[in-house]
Formats: structure tokens, sequence, C-alpha cells
């Protein structure tokens, strides 16, 4: 005997068949005893009950996919880092731990959430109350690792070090290195940070408007306005940011003259050349942005720089075009906030 073949719709419309047929029947029987009552509503009840599963059948063939489904098939992604390394993300991650100031504000900035962060971060305010994981420059890895993270964001600045990288080698989590050399490092860790975190159009958007800032500021600018950035160590020793420095790179995308970016590196500060009184005079730039590493209440080298006989002779000095930027954005922790940098430098070169 040949079999028979029903299509979903076919089955639902027999179960309703049967169903009807049997109710009919049961009525022809003209009894009006209880078994008789009985006997029909289980007909009625059994009748529904398979009219409910063919429903079912037939909504699950034709259903579209959950999003879980949907994620599921966006991964496995491979996905180059900042320092060009690929890193294989196998699967939607869930359990973020950030390694530096940048890279919690890089997952913050796309909407992520951090089950572990470094502890001298200060931004954003939301992230303050999650679990430390010890400084970015000594990360405590047992921390990391009590947090059974699926994605650790590791700083490619700070933590491009041999050292760094062995240890990254012997984690159970992919680790992706996103930080900020410069301004175009902001922008490619957001897109590729995008595509490990499936946030394409949150990338996208925090781009844009980043590159909106970038040509506000440019709009403003007078034509060959001239600066340096300077910090100072422990010793009071001055220290001229170079083009290689983000804040130099970020000067220099701007079009501002910055009379120590040829120089060679010179002291603590990666970036950073260092900047005798008699150079700064043979400079003599139109404003003078200042970066002081040590917190409050440690006096700012905005403030000191003018009590320095020799520095009153600078033009910047005369005209009070001296300017205090904030650590976080010029040294600490460059990043998504790069807009506000932005803002500062090129307000202050235009008044």
């Amino acid at each position: 005997m040949g079999l028979l073949l029903f299509r979903p719709n076919s089955l639902f419309l027999l179960v309703i068949s049967v169903g009807i047929i049997f109710t009919l029947s049961l009525s022809a029987c003209g009894s009006d005893s209880a078994d008789t009552t009985s006997t029909m509503e289980e007909a009625t009840v059994s009748a529904t009950q398979q009219m409910a599963t063919a429903e079912a059948t037939v909504a699950a063939a034709t259903s579209t996919p959950t999003a879980s489904v949907i994620a599921d098939a966006y991964y496995p992604k491979t996905v180059t880092d900042l320092l060009g390394r690929e890193v294989a993300i196998t699967a939607m991650p869930e359990r973020i731990v950030a390694l530096s100031p940048s890279a919690l504000e890089y997952l913050y900035a796309l909407g992520g959430v951090a089950v572990g962060r470094p502890s001298s971060a200060r931004y954003p305010e939301s992230a303050m109350s999650v679990e430390s994981v010890g400084t970015s420059y000594a990360p405590n890895f047992e921390s990391v690792l009590g947090l059974s993270p699926d994605l650790i964001i590791a700083d490619s600045v700070i933590h491009a070090q041999p050292r760094f990288l062995e240890q990254f080698k012997g984690l159970p989590a992919p680790v992706f290195l996103a930080g900020a050399a410069s301004y175009s490092d902001v922008l490619t860790a957001l897109e590729h940070l995008g595509v490990v975190l499936d946030r394409n159009d949150e990338a996208q958007e925090e781009i844009t408007r980043i590159q909106t800032s970038m040509e506000t500021a440019k709009s403003v600018l007078p034509s060959g306005a001239s600066a340096i950035v300077l910090i100072a160590d422990r010793d009071n020793t001055l220290y001229a940011a170079k083009n290689t420095s983000f804040a130099g790179d970020v000067m220099d995308e701007l079009g501002v003259v910055n009379p120590a970016s040829d120089l060679p590196d010179a002291g603590p500060f990666p970036g950073f050349s260092t900047a005798s009184i008699e150079t700064l005079l043979a400079w003599n730039p139109d404003f003078i942005f200042t970066i002081t590493p040590a917190p409050e209440p440690a006096p700012r080298l905005s403030t000191l720089l003018p009590s320095i006989p020799p520095m009153r002779g600078l033009s910047a000095v005369q005209s009070m075009s001296i300017l205090e930027l904030p650590l976080e954005l010029a040294l600490q922790a460059p990043g998504p906030r790069v807009d506000e940098l932005l803002k500062l430098i090129s307000e202050s070169l235009a008044q």
C-alpha cells in the first residue's frame, strides 16, 4: 500500500474534519444520558488538542530564526587587533574584562558591559562598581581568571611588551588588544571591536561622531597656529610632545604647527623629548598645553610655568595662552573621548 503524504495545511484540515465527523456521529445517537454527554466532551477535548498540535507543527515549520540562532550564525569571527594579531572569537562575548582605562572606555562606548576593570579607571561612572583586577601595568591575572571571562580587552600600547603577550597566551579566553597611540588608532579600535562584539552599527556611529568633531575643530583653527604640549617629571625636567605621542598626533591631525615634532625620543614618557628653557624660548609657540601626571593637590604645570623667570619672555606666557589638558584624555586613557580633546585644543587656539 502506498504511503499518504500530508502537507502541514492538509494535516490541519484533516484534524478539523475528523473532529467534526466524530462530533456529528455522537449527536446522531440522540442519547441524553450522562455517559453520552461525557463521551462528547472527551471527544471535543481530544479534537481540540489535536488541532492545537497541528497548529504548533505548522508554526514550527514556518517560524523565523530566534535572536539566539542569529547571534550564533554571526560567529565564529577572526578579527585583527591593533598589534596585527589575529584573534578568534568563537561566540558572543558575555563576560568581558578590560585591562586598561582605554579598553574599558571602548567597551562602554559601544554599549558593552564589563565584569572586570583596571583599578586606575575613572570613566565611565557606570563601570565604577565593577570588580577591580589590578592596575593596567600590573594586572592581577588570578582575579581575572576568577571572573571566568570569555573575552579580555587589553591595551595595545601598555601591553605590547613581550612579558604581557606571553602571559596572554596562557589565558583561557581570547585577548584582543585595543589602545590608542594616535587619533587613527581610536577609529580603528572602535571599528574592529564593533566586529568582535557584533556591534558594527554602534561602532560606525561613534566613528562618525568623532570624525565630525575633527572636521568642526579644523574649521575654527587659525592657519599656521603653533603650539607645544609640555609635561614634567618629578625633577621638574620639561618634555615636549612629539607627533608620535597621542597628544602630538592629535595636534598634527588638526594641522597645528608643533616645533617639537621631529625631536628624538628622550626621557620617561614615550613620544616626548627633553625641552630645555633655551629651546622653548627659541620656539616661542603661540600656545602651550600642559599635562600634570601627579594627582591633585599637586600644583598644575600650567600654573608653575609662569612663575619661572625665563619663561616670562614667552609669548604664550605673556598672553596667558596656557591651558592644562586633562590627564586622562591626553595621556592616561586616550580613546573615544578624543572629541573632547579636539574641542579643547581647537577652541583654545581659536581665541
